[in-house]
């Protein structure tokens, strides 16, 4: 699943694809506890690709990337111990018709961790590791 090229083409064949262990659709990120327990799933399990601004059905809504990539890598650094390893990549996605403007959406390749287990820091302040099963991250 993992390209050495991340473009329209590359996005084009993801949206085909299905949301499963290691592959998750987003609209936006909204918060950050939330997006932190995906990233620790898909690091506990075979690592994966989570696509930000892409409905459910897989349509590009499109987003302002500096904001979402922002919203992870502070997910990241608030709840994940260790951080999970991740690669965050930003796509142009031309317009379909001369009325729509150029969208973007990011690609956040979450590697699978070599080491411990990636921890989420949960709000009673305990640690809860969680795993991707099917298309849910759930609690180990």
């Amino acid at each position: 699943m993992f390209s050495k090229k991340f473009d329209q083409e590359f996005v084009t064949k993801l949206l085909k694809e299905k949301e499963g262990v290691r592959l998750e659709f987003k609209q936006q990120i909204s918060s950050q506890e939330k997006i932190a327990k995906t990233l620790s799933a898909m690091s506990n399990t075979e690592g994966g690709i989570i696509v930000i601004g892409t409905s459910d059905q897989r349509r590009i809504t499109g987003i302002d990337p500096a904001e979402e990539r922002y919203m992870v890598q502070a997910a990241n650094q608030a709840f994940c111990i260790p951080k999970a390893s991740l690669e965050l990549h930003e796509v142009s996605i031309a317009p379909t018709s001369p009325f729509e403007e150029e969208k973007y959406i990011l690609l956040v390749l979450v590697h699978r961790s070599e080491g411990p287990l990636v921890h989420v820091l949960q709000s009673n302040g305990s640690h809860k590791a969680y795993k991707r099963v099917s298309d849910q991250s759930l609690g180990i």
